[in-house]
């Protein structure tokens, strides 16, 4: 898999609060960032996941 480039423009208040999140945890913003990211999706796609098995087994 490769990776690709994604531009944002943030505001200023919103940078700072995002680079004090990665500093309490070591990592870069852009790390901290993707990071977020890929837990958001991955919560998105569990979600997705449970609905679809209550549905096939009849939720109570």
């Amino acid at each position: 898999m490769g990776s690709t480039v994604l531009s944002l423009r943030i505001d200023g208040e919103l940078l700072d609060r995002l680079r004090q999140h990665a500093a309490k945890r070591g990592m870069s913003v852009q790390d901290y960032v993707v990071r977020t990211l890929i837990r958001d999706d991955f919560d998105e796609r569990f979600a997705t996941s449970v609905e679809k098995t209550e549905k096939f087994y009849g939720a109570a």
